[in-house]
């Protein structure tokens, strides 16, 4: 029998990926008076890298591109092993 892991299995298991592009903490009193033209201040900075999480886990760091007219993320990191590791504890 073969010890290697067979990885044509789970190539075709759809994953869930979401880019992370800030968050910050609001009272309900002033979440229940937002509008339509109000503005959100994330603790994140301009310059700084979203977190590109697959299944609630951060894998990769990126930066927004725009390619015709639509949002794209440029992959500029990649979370080492041993730090997904540590994220599983």
């Amino acid at each position: 029998m073969d010890d290697q892991p067979n990885l044509s299995m789970i190539l075709d298991l759809p994953l869930e990926v979401t880019v992370r592009l800030g968050q910050t903490r609001i009272l309900i009193k002033d979440l229940l008076q937002l509008d339509k033209n109000s503005v959100l201040e994330l603790g994140q900075g301009a310059d700084d890298p979203l977190d590109i999480v697959v299944n609630d886990r951060v894998l990769a760091r990126g930066e927004v591109v725009v390619l015709d007219d639509r949002l794209g993320i440029r992959i500029t990191d990649i979370v080492s092993r041993k730090e997904r590791v540590e994220t599983l504890g």
